[in-house]
């Protein structure tokens, strides 16, 4: 399962949303109905799931699921 797939996994369970429904460009917040809290345990599912570490300053970019697939694939370890 490549990171895209991952990731759009963990946000449809997250939200408990189908993974069909979520696109490279939705917009986690606009688009998929996360509020804040949300986006923290995202981010920290993520961090979990595939051993990165997002630094904070980044957090604030990251608005689609497309952006978010690319802070993962830069910060791998």
């Amino acid at each position: 399962m490549n990171t895209l797939e991952k990731v759009k996994q963990l946000v449809a369970e997250q939200l408990c949303i189908s993974a069909e429904d979520i696109k490279e460009d939705s917009n986690i917040i606009e688009d998929l109905g996360a509020d804040s809290l949300d986006v923290v345990e995202l981010l920290m599912s993520f961090e979990d799931e595939f051993n990165v570490s997002i630094p904070d300053e980044k957090l604030e970019e990251l608005k689609t699921i497309k952006q978010i697939v690319t802070a993962i694939d830069e910060n791998k370890k």
